[in-house]
């Protein structure tokens, strides 16, 4: 138990039972100074601006809000502001995650960026009512995000031309990761990809967690875009993805990054290495899973 807790609970015994410092110090065990301590400094210009920069970044925990305050000068250590920002009640509800069991040998660790694209799809829904698609693609080492595409629906064709697009400003991929839509497993994808030279790592169906860069990437999306945005049509939905987009990619800490931002972090990775080794930079990659055939299934 914390010091704060103990000091708590002895208050709480004095008015509770009329105890002494003494006594209830002694039953919580902790120096009657130490119940008596209070502090010189006030926490309250810390709390102010956490409290601020909560309310702009309502999805943030304390660490990446640590970041935040950082870029506005101020030095704090990680401590305090984990104090300040508990009494604030700031803290985040965090979904129980499942551990999931993973069969098959680990995937190598990637050492450059365009090395690996990941790819999928989430969704959500305009004011009318219609359902709407977004497009993503991230660079699985970098964690940058290539592209961001809001439609009603992505034919393959569709797909091809936003990838063609990132390839003419960045270069080729050595391979890109996805599962098996229809749009990803037609004849047009699978012809484009031989074209390209690109290997098209498709992952078992049912298994999202093999796609995972992809897939956290999403839960980003959801919890600080699509969830807190209300989308008035089709146009609103693109105007407010793209300023997030941009605002990730540059702004937004990565903790798998040491909460540097991907935009960041790429400059130091030096330049695509269409799967060769190059530069010492290293980032924290997903667990590994295997990789299997991008044959899709007959029939």
């Amino acid at each position: 138990m914390e010091l704060v807790d103990r000091r708590t609970d002895a208050s709480w015994l004095r008015g509770q039972y009329a105890a002494s410092e003494r006594r209830v110090c002694g039953l919580v065990s902790i120096a009657v100074s130490s119940y008596r301590y209070g502090a010189r400094r006030s926490d309250e210009s810390l709390r102010e601006k956490l409290v601020r920069l909560a309310r702009e970044k309502p999805r943030y925990g304390y660490r990446r809000l640590q970041v935040l305050v950082q870029r506005e000068g101020e030095r704090v250590n990680h401590k305090r502001l984990w104090r300040v920002y508990r009494e604030a009640g700031l803290c985040l509800k965090r979904k129980k995650r499942r551990h999931c069991v993973r069969v098959g040998s680990p995937r190598p660790a990637l050492t450059g960026a365009n090395q690996e694209w990941a790819l999928d799809f989430a969704h959500d829904v305009i004011a009318a009512g219609r359902n709407i698609r977004v497009l993503s693609v991230v660079d699985a080492f970098t964690r940058e995000c290539l592209a961001l595409e809001v439609d009603t629906g992505f034919a393959s064709r569709r797909v091809t031309r936003v990838l063609d697009e990132i390839i003419a400003r960045r270069g080729c991929p050595q391979a890109i990761r996805c599962d098996n839509g229809p749009e990803l497993t037609s004849r047009h994808f699978l012809a484009w990809g031989l074209e390209w030279k690109i290997e098209l790592r498709h992952i078992q169906p049912g298994k999202p967690t093999q796609n995972a860069h992809v897939e956290s990437f999403h839960g980003r999306l959801r919890e600080e875009c699509l969830r807190v945005s209300w989308f008035n049509n089709l146009f609103d939905a693109r105007r407010k993805v793209a300023n997030w987009k941009t605002e990730y990619n540059e702004q937004r800490p990565h903790s798998s990054l040491g909460y540097r931002t991907p935009a960041e972090f790429a400059r130091v990775a030096i330049t695509p290495s269409y799967g060769k080794d190059v530069g010492s930079a290293h980032v924290e990659n997903a667990s590994g899973v295997s990789h299997f055939s991008t044959t899709p299934a007959a029939g």
